[in-house]
């Protein structure tokens, strides 16, 4: 069997410690990877006490959060409008 040399890899863990004792933790960078835009951000929603209402039945319906609910009507609107889109493009 062929032997696989793995390089010293080390935990975040380790490099937090590090970090937290104040030590330098460069050496565990390449600076070859680019920065990445957070994939999730927080917005603020105002709803009517009526709408409120109907998330949170829904979601004791589906046994999911009111977020979850949320996600998947924005998810479901948005593929309509595309949807829809599309179909005035190609007019069909």
């Amino acid at each position: 069997m062929k032997k696989i040399l793995k390089k010293n890899v080390v935990s975040a863990e380790k490099i937090a410690k590090e970090a937290g004792q104040g030590k330098d933790i460069s050496r565990y960078f390449t600076n070859k990877g680019k920065m990445m835009p957070p994939a999730i951000q927080r917005v603020n929603l105002d709803v009517t006490r009526d709408m409120l209402k109907e998330l949170d039945d829904a979601a004791e319906e589906l046994n999911v959060s009111r977020q979850a609910v949320i996600k998947l009507l924005v998810r479901q609107a948005l593929n309509q409008h595309y949807l829809a889109q599309k179909a005035k493009k190609y007019g069909t």
